[in-house]
């Protein structure tokens, strides 16, 4: 049954991305003709016909390679006399041609978000209700009640910003000697104590589990005011002790685990300033923590440590969780882009087709440990986001992509006349060139990634 589940999902996924194709050639499509310009061949797929037919004036063909397609317009890239080419359109219907491909991107992204957010029983607000036991950021300034207006430079419109934000945070060493750090390090050691024993509760008399109940909640209070790191460590001891100390029914003592805790010099923390509106007012809470862990491999992992308010499902809700989630994923991208610009992160960070099937893959496979629609939404999902990332960054002003031509558009509609088509070729022709260099460089990264662990520079 999972083969037949993979194969399924292998075939959406690809038909979801011919629908991502389909939907920039269409608005490419549909605005021509609208427009009155001839469209010669509107092509799904690349590489040799599969079959065709025509339908007055265009030729519609399905062709073998499942990676592309194209709108041909009469009069695009070669010179026309014919009076209804894209050339002698004018230059507004031009502009609206070249970059409706880009809008349908970005309207297929809403639609594909909408399918998702109609399926959930209600919707995550920015608001805090409460905390982890082992919270960090509740020890660092974070209250329930508040609502995250913005999490170091990053605005929160919505909790799939506050994702994103976490997910952005650099580790960096903090004074793991300071009594916050204290704090937070021997209260999740605690929970952890306190969890362990709760698998022998029905082990221990009532009122013996009574007692360390009643000693570590009190543990905890202590901790949480304890103005030195000498105390807390000194109230996690005495507390550690009097709870492994009760023996259970039968005489014996809980099979803990190892568990050790220690102040060391430096301490990875995920840390960062938090914006909040507290009792109607904004506030700035300074080096707020968040849940820091090992990850498998060792290094620094954060951790969502609080929970937010609930939303309730109905028509309106559904529309603007639909939005805000949308305007979310276009923020990411620009947010993206622009930390490629600045260098937050490098060139080998990005993927390319190979990167986003094994993405794809991955999140698929995931799905699949809890179910079919699972998988199938993790696909849509990471679909959503790959079609607005096209339809964004096909907008950039960068040779060769609609946006590209766009700009040269605008230079038209200013001069009055058209960029010598000579000239505007050659910038097209040289962004290609670059484009499909790029492309080869993510692949190539991407390649070495999956089968190496890391990319082409580690």
């Amino acid at each position: 049954m999972t083969d037949i589940n993979t194969v399924l999902l292998i075939i959406i996924g690809v038909l979801i991305f011919e629908l991502l194709i389909f939907s920039h050639e269409f608005g490419h499509f549909i605005t021509a003709k609208l427009s009155g310009v001839r469209v010669n061949e509107f092509a799904l797929g690349m590489g040799p016909k599969i079959f065709s037919f025509t339908k007055g004036e265009t030729v519609y063909s399905l062709r073998l390679l499942p990676i592309g397609g194209y709108c041909a317009m009469e009069g695009e890239d070669e010179e026309s006399d014919s009076p209804d080419a894209f050339s002698k359109a004018k230059v507004y219907k031009r502009m609206i041609i070249v970059i409706a491909g880009a809008v349908m991107n970005i309207i297929l992204g809403l639609i594909l978000v909408f399918c998702l957010q109609i399926q959930a029983d209600s919707y995550a607000d920015t608001t805090i209700s409460g905390f982890s036991d082992s919270a960090y950021s509740a020890k660092s300034g974070l209250e329930a009640g508040d609502k995250i207006l913005s999490i170091g430079d990053y605005k929160i419109w919505s909790s799939n910003d506050i994702s994103y934000s976490l997910a952005m945070l650099k580790c960096t060493d903090v004074d793991g000697t300071a009594p916050v750090i204290a704090r937070e390090k021997y209260n999740a050691t605690l929970v952890s104590v306190y969890a362990y024993l709760s698998q022998y509760q029905d082990k221990y008399g009532k009122s013996d589990w009574d007692a360390i109940t009643k000693d570590y909640e009190k543990a905890r209070e202590d901790i949480d005011s304890a103005p030195t790191t000498e105390q807390v460590v000194e109230i996690y001891d005495n507390a550690f002790k009097k709870m492994t100390a009760v023996t259970l029914s039968d005489g014996t003592k809980a099979d803990l685990p190892e568990i050790s805790v220690s102040i060391t010099e430096k301490s990875p923390r995920f840390r960062t300033d938090v914006t909040v509106l507290r009792n109607g007012k904004e506030v700035t809470l300074k080096d707020v923590d968040f849940y820091t862990y090992l990850g498998e491999d060792g290094k620094p992992a954060i951790s969502f440590d609080f929970y937010v308010e609930p939303i309730e499902k109905n028509f309106v809700t559904v529309i603007t969780s639909t939005f805000n989630n949308s305007v979310s994923i276009v923020r990411m991208v620009y947010k993206s882009l622009f930390g490629l610009i600045t260098g937050r992160f490098s060139l080998s960070e990005v993927s390319g087709p190979v990167g986003v099937v094994s993405a794809v893959s991955q999140a698929a496979s995931s799905g699949l440990e809890t179910s079919f629609l699972d998988a199938l939404n993790n696909i849509i999902y990471i679909m959503a986001i790959i079609s607005i990332n096209l339809g964004i960054f096909n907008m950039l002003p960068l040779p060769a992509l609609d946006g590209g031509r766009f700009f040269f558009l605008i230079i038209e509609a200013i001069r009055r006349k058209p960029v010598p088509p000579k000239y505007e070729g050659i910038v097209h022709g040289v962004g290609f060139a670059l484009l499909m260099l790029l492309i080869l460089f993510v692949s190539a990264n991407d390649i070495a990634r999956l089968f190496g662990g890391s990319g082409l520079f580690g």
